[in-house]
């Protein structure tokens, strides 16, 4: 009699029979894994039809090349804002001179689409030669100075500007600031207005010159200054510079 009521109880209620999802749609998709496969059928190596597969390679090759040729021009066009920037001017603060080169290179960029040509300018040989003496200027922006200085480890005035056009472009000049200003094949430049990116600068007392440096635009330029001094970027149009400015050399590119 006791066991009766008991046994509705010991009798555990049959569990809900679970209905395993469909498998049909990840099979699928294993079939299609394959087709990702791509490059193996573009290689073709006993295919008549490897002629037609060269194509696309071909036609791909060249927007790559035309994109970059685009982005080295703006580039280019980036460090031209970027040198005048590096001058160590007090008179302006810190936050003022970022806001500036930002706006600077905003502007840059903007003109610079990359799915339309290059602009011309950026394709003329001179121009790119210049812009390589620009780049190898830069890069040695802090080195200290050293009389007599001609490498990395420390540069005199003339001893960084024969080093950048000799590095950049394979140019050698006159050892001394005074032979390089004398230097006939160069073009003699007298108005400060007329200098182009790239020209070199010369400073001196009484008519003679003891100093030279590389115009890098708007006003400025850069060079070794002098014992303790780094290579940098100053004003020649104003200031201690701009009193001692004597004439310029354009160098035959």
């Amino acid at each position: 009699m006791l066991v009766l009521p008991a046994a509705p109880l010991l009798a555990a209620p049959e569990p809900a029979q679970i209905v395993p999802e469909a498998i049909a749609p990840a099979a699928a998709t294993v079939d299609v894994a394959p087709a990702l496969d791509l490059p193996a059928p573009a290689t073709p190596t006993t295919s008549a039809a490897a002629g037609s597969t060269a194509k696309p390679a071909q036609s791909a090759n060249v927007p790559a090349s035309a994109l970059r040729q685009k982005a080295d021009a703006a580039a280019n066009a980036t460090l031209a804002a970027l040198l005048p920037h590096l001058a160590g001017n007090d008179s302006i603060p810190l936050l003022d001179r970022s806001a500036m080169f930002a706006g600077d290179v905003s502007r840059l960029l903007a003109a610079y689409d990359l799915t339309q040509g290059v602009p011309a300018q950026s394709a003329a040989p001179a121009e790119g030669r210049v812009q390589q003496v620009l780049k190898a200027a830069m890069g040695l922006i802090g080195t200290p100075y050293r009389w007599g200085g001609t490498s990395t480890d420390g540069f005199d005035c003339s001893g960084l500007v024969g080093y950048v056009f000799r590095s950049a472009l394979g140019i050698e000049l006159p050892r001394v600031s005074r032979e390089m200003a004398a230097r006939a094949e160069g073009e003699l430049i007298r108005d400060r207005t007329l200098l182009n990116p790239g020209d070199l600068v010369f400073f001196g007392l009484r008519g003679r010159v003891n100093h030279v440096g590389i115009y890098v635009g708007d006003g400025q330029f850069l060079h070794a200054p002098s014992r303790g001094k780094d290579v940098r970027v100053d004003r020649m149009d104003t200031g201690y510079w701009g009193n001692r400015y004597m004439q310029a050399r354009r160098v035959q590119l």
